[in-house]
């Protein structure tokens, strides 16, 4: 395991069983965590685990940009963002994909914006930043029954991308090595899985920021693969 002391992470969508694993990742790894959700309960147990928790809606532009002034104003330099906000509705094919899901799932993509955005200035400060979401094996495989899911995850994946060769390109211009990285991590389904993933994103500064920048990492993929 890498030594993260000193370092400063946000999970952005920090509630569910994979936040809860990464939390517990990083804070071993001597990581500061900032765990985000919109439920302070849910929070709660991220807070006893040793996390600084935040209540803010991701989707919403203000409230995200407001943590990122209250960062700054505050010294917190951010050296990883772990993108988890997500969720699942499908089925039926693709007269069941309603606008209605549409609209709820592409809420995850909004925060992933919001958040790369509001945070892009403080991570390329850091001499070792280190930015992830959480994909699906879906987007290579898609099925009708969930093409909502899977469009809203292929669009964040070349949002991710995109970041990534933004900080390729700012290292090429400064004549400089990459110090920054965007990673997609992909997963065929979150179940059992949820301390792979954490060890995944821990493990990114294992690696170069040349060799992490715009990868796909595979968790649980099975042989062959």
């Amino acid at each position: 395991m890498p030594d993260l002391t000193r370092r400063t992470v946000l999970i952005a969508g920090a509630t569910s069983a994979v936040g809860a694993a990464a939390t517990r990742a990083l804070i071993a790894a001597g990581a500061r965590v900032i765990a985000t959700g919109r439920d302070a309960g849910r929070l709660a147990p991220l807070a006893a685990l040793g996390a600084r928790t935040e209540v803010l809606n991701l989707a919403d532009e203000a409230q995200v940009v407001r943590l990122a002034e209250r960062l700054h104003d505050a010294g917190v330099a951010l050296d990883g963002v772990l993108h988890l906000v997500g969720g699942w509705r499908g089925g039926g094919g693709l007269a069941g994909q309603t606008e209605a899901d549409f609209r709820a799932l592409e809420a995850s993509f909004t925060a992933l914006r919001h958040v790369s955005r509001a945070f892009d200035a403080n991570l390329r400060r850091s001499p070792a930043a280190r930015l992830a979401i959480v994909s699906s094996t879906a987007v290579e495989r898609p099925l009708a029954g969930g093409a909502n899911y899977v469009a809203v995850k292929a669009a964040s994946e070349a949002w991710v991308r995109a970041v990534a060769q933004g900080y390729a390109k700012d290292a090429r211009d400064a004549g400089e090595p990459p110090r920054a990285a965007a990673v997609i991590v992909r997963v065929a389904s979150l179940a059992g899985l949820e301390d792979a993933v954490a060890r995944a994103y821990v493990g990114l500064w294992d690696a170069s920021a040349e060799d992490a920048n715009g990868s796909v990492i595979e968790v649980g993929a099975g042989p062959g693969r």
